[in-house]
């Protein structure tokens, strides 16, 4: 497995090996010596020392363009005429989930919070485990590493359900967000000319359809092959444009990397413990980093600073008013289902129209996170909220057509599903139902064979 897992990162670029390699081997034995070593001076040293080694490669390789663009840009403004050479750094695929994964591990055993991986080939297959390499979910040691330590063999169940996942993912990518809204959300993100605000707000729905389907998607897919082979991945998505408000949202939108942030960044500066300004302090901070750590570049941080803002608001008006009731997680079979208290499921159609309203602002801040810089972003945004006088027109009646029937019905799926997963109702589905609709699915991704556009968070 672990020897799959180093081709199939091979097949993309085979010299940053070396790179998992080198993380791998860093911080397996520093997590060792973390949890053995009685030195409180010394175990921090270990743990800078894996801090520098994870975060210092993951600068270099994404951010080193974006630091010297903006020195660079500081020491003009200043008076200076200094122009460097371009560097010409290649971005790791998926340094940024396998970056969290292994510092997951070292801050966990300097925390003493889990034992020490005993084996260097479990470790390496967990930071390389081919489904959760290169685009999450971002896994932790104790829910991966246990299933490696005995042999796994996938139930019958399993490697329906993963089949299923599997095709599901698929489709999302392909036929949904490929074939089916990109173009509509290129066209008018790469438009240089102000546009018409129905053409803007199509092209926004669109690129919020896309990139729910197409990073979903993989997650699916990522799931589903895990599951085929006998492992279970957790959850990383579930039903986020039902949120009701902003901490719904981001209970539902990328877990995994929200939970990673709330324990490792939120937690430790100090949570919601010390008071409420420095609650919105933390908050912020959390949000900022968030957004960069999803790209390299300041329309990220926006995008951050916006939900960092919009946690803000809803913190405010929670201490007014009583507070919005959030989905209380269950166990049930495997996995964690949302279930909404009863005072939630009386009140379905003021809970859906908060759902809309966050679903409307959540559309404001994917303009800054598609944006290539911020002139676009501004002239975007003043279309979609003042009538523009000459504004182009460049979407299709058709393509308008297509983006608000699979958005009204992305709302509605996901408003219906919110308390439930794909695998516990396709399991309560007669036979041939569930048959027809996979049978569907794969005629339908056939037919969409045209795709070639790589999964939008592999950049990231």
């Amino acid at each position: 497995m672990l020897l799959a897992s180093y081709i199939f990162y091979a097949a993309w670029n085979p010299p940053f090996i070396l790179l998992l390699w080198l993380s791998t081997v860093i911080d397996f034995y520093v997590g060792r010596a973390l949890y053995t070593q009685p030195d409180g001076h010394k175990r921090k040293l270990l743990l800078v020392i894996s801090l520098i080694g994870n975060l210092g490669m993951l600068c270099f390789f994404k951010y080193g363009t974006f630091l010297l663009d903006n020195f660079t840009s500081l020491v003009n403004l200043m008076g200076a005429d200094y122009h460097p050479a371009k560097p010409n750094i290649i971005l790791p695929a998926g340094i940024s989930f396998y970056t969290f994964t292994t510092l997951c591990y070292t801050i966990d055993m300097y925390r003493r919070e889990s034992k020490p991986v005993k084996s260097l080939l479990d470790f390496s297959l967990f930071v390389t485990f081919f489904p959760h390499l290169v685009a999450g979910p971002i896994v932790r040691p104790p829910q991966l590493v246990p299933q490696f330590e005995t042999p796994r063999t996938a139930s019958q169940q399993q490697l329906l359900n993963g089949l299923l996942l599997l095709s599901l993912g698929l489709f999302m990518k392909v036929v949904l967000a490929d074939s089916m809204l990109a173009a509509s959300a290129d066209d008018v993100f790469n438009e240089r000319s102000p546009l018409q605000t129905l053409d803007a707000w199509i092209g926004v729905l669109a690129f919020s359809a896309q990139i729910f389907f197409d990073f979903a998607g993989y997650s699916t897919c990522a799931v589903g092959v895990a599951l085929c082979l006998g492992f279970v991945l957790p959850e990383n998505f579930r039903y986020p444009y039902a949120a009701i408000g902003f901490s719904d949202f981001w209970r539902r939108w990328h877990i995994t990397l929200s939970a990673w942030l709330r324990d490792y960044l939120y937690i430790p500066l100090g949570g919601n413990k010390n008071g409420r300004f420095r609650t919105y302090i933390n908050l912020m901070i959390t949000m900022l980093l968030g957004g960069l750590w999803h790209g390299a570049n300041w329309t990220f941080v926006v995008w951050g600073a916006l939900h960092g803002l919009y946690l803000w608001v809803e913190k405010w008006i929670q201490g007014f008013r009583k507070r919005i009731p959030v989905p209380v997680i269950v166990a049930e079979g495997t996995g964690a289902i949302p279930v909404m208290p009863k005072d939630v499921k009386k009140n379905n159609l003021r809970n859906f129209l908060l759902a809309m309203i966050t679903f409307f602002f959540i559309n404001v801040t994917w303009v800054f996170f598609r944006a290539p810089d911020f002139h676009s972003a501004r002239q975007l945004l003043t279309s979609m909220f003042s009538a523009v006088r000459n504004g182009a027109t460049i979407l299709t009646t058709l393509a308008i057509i297509k983006v608000a029937v699979i958005v009204f019905f992305l709302i509605i799926f996901h408003w219906l599903m919110r308390n439930t997963s794909v695998i516990a109702v396709a399991n309560k589905m007669p036979w041939w139902l569930l048959g027809l609709i996979w049978a569907v699915l794969l005629i339908l991704l056939i037919w969409s064979q045209e795709s070639t556009s790589s999964f939008i968070y592999f950049q990231f």
